[in-house]
């Protein structure tokens, strides 16, 4: 496995998958790698579930840093099709922490979820020694709704139309722009243009809208690996090829500028915010022109095509062994 990031398929086959408990017929989808939520059948309603960790960037100020948290861990249940309904959170907070803080916290938290329709239903609160931000807890998010409306994150078919959203990076650009301005070789306005790209790190409204907008065999957050990684994981997982072209891709501004100025491939960089959808011919200008309406940058990029693999620009692209951010961070850090 890594030294940083998720596991790999290889660890994952070998030491999760053969030892996952008990076997229950109510579990329709356990876990998968790349594939962001379980899936309970519960009579004739379905249970999307997700659970991720908790980070805190006190940077960001403790209010915008606990919205951003909660979006992060809403965003793979809402790949489901189903919208985000209820929440258990657990923190582990460091003792440093003052009560004004993590109120601050908690304040970011309570408005996005109620916004969201999200119910906090149990959780967790202490401080402990020896836990430090970010990390600070971990939270499991579910979207409750009719068996029908659930999308599939291994739906992807031969034939469907492969649209993004947003682009490459957007996340890490967004991220570490904010994080470490001054250690960015940018101009003012470069660097400001940049920054704005984090409050476009959450891709929960997107993927409600997509999904009601036409038919939607898969959707994704493409988050650790960015774009590459998440353009195979969905053709791995629907046992289907995709076919890129990366011109047609959107890319936001100050992304480019930021990956080259940290050395960085925004391809394999976190793009948390940014969705890889599979949609049939018949409604892909209806999903576009929804996301459309909400200003969120989106374009047809490709096709699901018959057999195995991602090729980009007539390339074969495989998954990144590890993301290209984390060592910019490290480095910034």
């Amino acid at each position: 496995m890594p030294d940083l990031g998720k596991i790999d398929r290889e660890f994952f086959e070998t030491h999760v998958r053969p030892r996952l408990g008990a076997d229950r017929d109510d579990v329709r989808l356990g876990p998968t790698p790349g594939v962001d939520f379980g899936l309970l059948d519960i009579g004739d309603r379905a249970v999307a579930i997700a659970t991720d960790p908790v980070s805190i960037l006190p940077a960001l100020g403790f209010e915008r840093a606990g919205k951003f948290a909660l979006d992060v861990v809403l965003a793979d249940v809402a790949v489901s099709g189903l919208p985000p309904s209820h929440l258990a959170i657990s923190f582990s907070l460091p003792p440093s922490m003052t009560d004004e803080a993590f109120a601050a916290v908690w304040e970011g938290i309570h408005r996005e979820a109620s916004d969201l329709g999200v119910s906090v239903v149990t959780g967790h609160t202490a401080r402990y020694e020896g836990c430090s931000f970010p990390w600070v807890g971990g939270a499991t998010a579910l979207a409750v709704g009719d068996a029908a409306d659930v999308i599939r994150p291994d739906g992807a078919r031969p034939g469907d139309d492969v649209v993004v959203t947003n682009g490459p990076a957007v996340e890490t650009t967004g991220l570490l722009t904010t994080l470490f301005p001054e250690q960015i070789d940018l101009d003012a306005e470069t660097l400001a243009t940049a920054q704005a790209r984090l409050d476009e790190a959450s891709c929960v409204r997107d993927a409600m809208t997509a999904a009601a907008a036409g038919p939607v065999t898969a959707m994704h957050d493409a988050t650790e690996g960015g774009l590459h990684g998440a353009f195979v994981e969905m053709a791995t997982s629907a046992g289907v090829g995709f076919d890129i072209e990366r011109d047609r891709i959107p890319m936001r501004p100050g992304v480019e500028a930021t990956c080259d100025a940290l050395g960085i491939d925004p391809w394999t960089a976190t793009a948390s915010g940014s969705l890889v959808l599979t949609v049939a011919p018949g409604g892909t200008e209806a999903v576009l022109s929804a996301l459309e309406d909400r200003e969120t940058p989106a374009a047809r990029v490709g096709k699901v095509v018959e057999g195995e693999g991602v090729s980009v620009d007539g390339a074969r692209i495989e998954a990144p062994s590890v993301d290209a951010a984390w060592a910019a961070y490290s480095d910034l850090s």
